[in-house]
């Protein structure tokens, strides 16, 4: 079938599998579903790579620096030919092709052959800028491949012996320097082990503390420079700054044997050494991955080349024809140290794509999307939820443009359903146009990790931005996702069929009455993971037949997909004998307007539940002043009629959702201030940390049973 409108034709998409059975299923009592994408799954044969020239994450690289270089031929005969050629060979007295085919790419000579001329591109690689009114600049792939090697040669020639009996830890945001790094261990066989930048100094100190033969740390402030003197002397023994290092922290490290230099300086020592790589084996670890901890200490987990480039060739291979190229340009902005990433850098790294980094501060990512104007948008729910409440509040200044939006997003999700993905009709010309751009106006993929979208936002986000936009799940144990949604898909609220490279399969939670047989357990995943140095939690969590237990609860949709309904971590049995899944109904209660984030909290000698409700500020501020009521956020917080307005909505989507009588909070404290990373409140992707949580808000918690009592 072709559309049209006054743009022109449009062709719907048309995904990879029906989308009315997206997942083949083994007949037997465990029910376990796979890929249609790979009918070999049922047998334990998983997609492992895709390019015989790229099964390691060293490999990867090389393959993006040979990919990512243009060469066109220029033949002896009359007139000129051009081709795309694998050679650089030369042929005297021929025209030479001046203009380049991709924004800032520089053309070279080569001088291979003999037969004729090649025009070659170098092209670009990592990009950074200076400032928020700074252009980007870029390092080429052979620029950043020799100073990946330069730098993996100095740490050699500085004591880093090359193997996998070495662990080198990165305690930096994302910038050139961390992927230069990252390439340069592996460039020898080297572990990897990032610190994290936004759990705080606890969770470094932590994993400093675990990986006991962790003597070289890079970083890239004086901050985090004076904290590794501070709380590591003892362990670390060499110090890599990225930016210049102040005299004081000199004199401190020279006092405690810790030798300090710069990023330029192992560089140097490492292009006088020169010495040759030692490339891992797919099999050899590269990284110790820390996940978030929202109970406990972070946990270790450890991942081989194999183990990355299976999952991350798994999602390119069911992308299919949207799967990222060597023309794409992809923004790095959500946390290095987190296999979401990290993930999503590689592919583009495979494929010889353009990876460019943000300042550094969230708050200016938009004026970083403008200047980079990225095609992939690697991203989180959070940042979704946010162009979503901006643009729904601009509207709402008018009854007019509400009612426009309105429309046009009616318009462009009957389209949607169509299969039609687009970004030329007539509603993105005048309505969606500014939500593009402001973005870049070039994203066609975008790919949401970390935590549950709402389902609302995500059509909102399909239809204003008019790309493909797919949502996965999974955990850091599998490397990344396990499930994905396929592009052309439009229903929500599921997290797509099994990848390529895994299995999927529901366990019974009989205390939590979920049971296999009706479609609905604790999802299980078939992986080759585990814990570092923690045989306990790697038990508790991995079976001995090799299945990941997530802790998470799923159901299997008619289409054969999975949809996260429940946590099964994350439950208490109150007093009355009832278990409560808090999760469940926060995921409720955010539907509402006026709650920005929740908390419910709830114990074993309680009745009834409570929550902390942080407000939208927007919706409420705005509800304040139709209602004539004054004051700051704060007070407004603190108002006896605000905080009812609120419950009683919070009541009346639980009821509306089926939430039973002891499901529903009696009480809640209205908090002004967000929870976030900032105040550890929040882990780096965004996932509430309960214990914390707790123990942040007992006073307010304590006083809201009191008065329940």
């Amino acid at each position: 079938m072709v559309l049209c409108d006054c743009f022109g034709q449009v062709e719907p998409f048309k995904a990879p599998i029906p989308l009315d059975n997206q997942a083949e299923l083994i007949k037997g009592p465990e029910m376990i579903r796979y890929s249609k994408l790979n009918k070999e799954a049922k047998d334990g044969k998983f997609l492992n790579f895709m390019y015989e020239d790229a099964k390691t994450i060293y490999e990867c690289f090389r393959r993006g620096c040979k990919i990512s270089s243009l060469e066109f031929r220029f033949t002896d005969h009359e007139g000129v030919g051009l081709e795309l050629l694998g050679c650089n060979p030369k042929s005297p007295g021929l025209r030479e092709l001046t203009q380049a085919t991709r924004p800032g790419e520089e053309p070279r000579l080569c001088y291979d052959c003999s037969s004729c001329l090649c025009v070659v591109y170098d092209g670009p690689c990592l990009g950074w800028r200076e400032g928020s009114h700074q252009p980007y600049q870029w390092l080429t792939y052979n620029t950043a491949l020799l100073r990946a090697h330069n730098f993996g040669s100095g740490l050699v020639a500085i004591g880093c012996q090359p193997g996998q009996q070495t662990r080198v830890g990165i305690y930096a945001k994302n910038c050139p320097e961390w992927v230069l790094a990252e390439q340069a261990l592996y460039h020898f066989s080297m572990v990897l082990v990032p610190l994290y930048d936004t759990l705080g100094e606890d969770a470094c100190i932590f994993v400093m503390d675990q990986v006991a033969d962790l003597t070289t740390v890079i970083t890239d402030s004086e901050a985090k420079l004076h904290f590794l003197l501070n709380k590591g002397g003892h362990r670390i023994k060499n110090i890599v700054v990225i930016k210049d290092t102040p005299n004081s922290a000199l004199q401190r490290a020279k006092q405690q044997n810790i030798r300090i230099l710069t990023f330029e300086e192992v560089e140097n020592i490492g292009a006088a050494k020169s010495l040759p790589p030692q490339p891992p084996a797919p099999s050899d670890l590269a990284t110790v991955c820390y996940t978030s901890g929202t109970t406990g200490q972070p946990k270790g987990v450890m991942l081989s080349h194999a183990n990355i480039l299976a999952n991350v060739c798994a999602v390119c291979f069911q992308l299919g024809s949207v799967r990222p190229c060597s023309t794409d340009v992809m923004i790095s902005y959500l946390p290095l140290a987190h296999m979401l990433e990290r993930s999503c850098q590689v592919g583009m790294l495979m494929v010889g794509g353009a990876l460019g980094f943000f300042c550094g501060d969230i708050r200016t990512l938009p004026d970083d999307m403008k200047a980079l104007r990225p095609t992939l948008f690697p991203t989180v729910p959070r940042l979704m939820n946010r162009i979503y409440d901006k643009v729904w509040a601009e509207a709402s200044t008018s009854p007019i443009k509400k009612a426009i939006l309105k429309l046009a997003v009616s318009r462009k999700e009957a389209e949607i359903r169509r299969s039609i993905i687009r970004q030329d009709s007539l509603w993105d010309k005048l309505v969606f146009k500014k939500v593009q751009e402001g973005m870049g106006g070039r994203v066609r993929l975008v790919v949401v990790g970390s935590a549950p979208m709402d389902a609302t936002v995500l059509t909102f986000m399909r239809c204003a931005l008019g790309c493909v936009i797919v949502e996965g799940y999974g955990q850091t144990e599998c490397v990344s996702p396990c499930t994905l949604t396929v592009q052309g898909d439009w229903l929500v609220d599921h997290v797509g069929p099994p990848l390529p490279c895994n299995l999927v399969k529901l366990v019974d939670v009989p205390e939590m009455e979920y049971f296999a047989s009706a479609g609905q357990g604790e999802v299980c995943v078939k992986g080759s993971n585990g814990y570092f140095k923690n045989p306990q939690k790697t038990a508790e969590t991995i079976d001995r037949d090799g299945w990941l237990h997530t802790g998470d609860i799923g159901m299997w949709l008619p289409n054969g997909t999975l949809k996260i309904v429940d946590r099964k971590k994350h439950i208490f049995k109150l007093s009355i004998g009832e278990y409560v899944a808090p999760e469940k109904i926060e995921n409720i209660y955010t539907r509402s307007e006026y709650v920005s984030q929740i908390f419910v909290h709830g114990e074993s000698l309680k009745s009834s539940i409570i929550a902390i409700v942080v407000p939208d500020v927007v919706v409420l501020k705005h509800y304040a002043e139709m209602h004539g009521m004054g004051g700051t956020f704060s007070v407004l917080c603190s108002n006896a009629s605000v905080k009812q307005l609120i419950m009683d909505d919070m009541v009346r989507l639980g009821s509306d959702a089926g939430l039973k009588s002891f499901e529903q909070v009696k009480d809640i404290y209205l908090h002004p201030d967000p929870f976030s990373i900032q105040n550890g409140l929040l882990t780096p992707t965004l996932k509430s940390k309960r214990p914390d949580l707790r123990r942040y808000f007992k006073p307010q918690l304590d006083d809201m049973y009191s008065r329940l009592a």
